[in-house]
């Protein structure tokens, strides 16, 4: 799905969604502060064909990325926060490498979460590289979630 607007169109509350157990955090987290103050919380997904060493690697022709991101993205948001959730919640999908994509859909936006690793994790690593890229670039004040703790 691809959306257009304009850049002064107000975004509310920016959510990164990967299904990630920091992603759920993350999007917890925006739905009280959407609450909060009244917003709406849009519910972002980005995905981009395979690649192996800058190569797009061969895959089926019933292959549907797309769909299967939004498959990802509704449900995270069902299993997260159930039939009635407190805010209006918008989903998109897009394509494109997830860290460009959240940046570009930030301009506008009051608040930008993600969660602080994503599907591909590095165990050292505290910071994911689309966290860091956001937190770096993003035009809007950005929080950083981590995986809710048992």
């Amino acid at each position: 799905m691809t959306e257009t607007r304009d850049i002064r169109d107000r975004v509310g509350v920016l959510v990164g969604v990967d299904g990630s157990e920091p992603s759920k955090s993350a999007l917890r987290w925006a739905v009280r502060y959407a609450k909060a103050i009244g917003e709406t919380v849009h519910a972002v997904i980005a995905w981009e064909r395979p690649t192996i060493f800058g190569l797009e690697v061969p895959v089926g022709v019933d292959v549907d990325f797309a769909a299967d991101a939004l498959t990802v993205l509704t449900n995270t948001v069902d299993a997260t926060l159930g039939p009635n959730p407190e805010v209006k919640i918008r989903t998109s999908v897009f394509e494109g490498h997830p860290a460009l994509v959240l940046v570009r859909e930030a301009r506008g936006a009051d608040i930008l979460a993600v969660g602080n690793r994503g599907r591909s994790t590095v165990f050292a690593i505290t910071l994911g590289s689309v966290s860091l890229h956001c937190v770096s670039h993003a035009p809007c004040p950005v929080v950083v979630a981590r995986k809710a703790q048992e």
